[in-house]
């Protein structure tokens, strides 16, 4: 599957509910994140990840969020296939940041389970 295509989103969301770490650290936070990735071969593709009152969802679109992160479809391949350090994407400009910085900082714990959860599905994943 393609990546930020329909399927890898629906897959996404599918391993996320399976995932008995990140589902256990739900419950201790609160957090909605926005990713709007540009140009990539299927247009601008925007999805969301949010952990509301222990329950996780990702998908398509929008919502109502604490955060907004935005970068081209090159940053977001580059970072998701590990060949850019995320922290130095953002640093250098490359990955634009509106919303709650608190947030983030205090997710880290279930930010990481969420990596396990990428992890899982780059290896089905194609970046071209």
């Amino acid at each position: 599957m393609r990546y930020l295509s329909d399927e890898w989103i629906t897959a996404v969301a599918r391993h996320l509910s399976a995932d008995a770490a990140i589902n256990a650290l739900a419950p201790r936070h609160s957090v909605v994140i926005t990713q709007l990735v540009t140009t990539t071969p299927f247009g601008d593709v925007e999805y969301h990840f949010a952990c509301r009152d222990g329950v996780l969802s990702f998908g398509k679109g929008s919502v109502p969020c604490d955060v907004t992160f935005t970068q081209s479809y090159d940053t977001a391949v580059g970072v998701a296939t590990g060949k850019v350090n995320a922290a130095e994407a953002f640093i250098n400009g490359l990955v634009r940041f509106n919303g709650d910085h608190q947030k983030v900082i205090d997710a880290q714990p279930l930010f990481a389970a969420l990596d396990a959860v990428f992890a899982r599905v780059r290896e089905t994943t194609e970046y071209r």
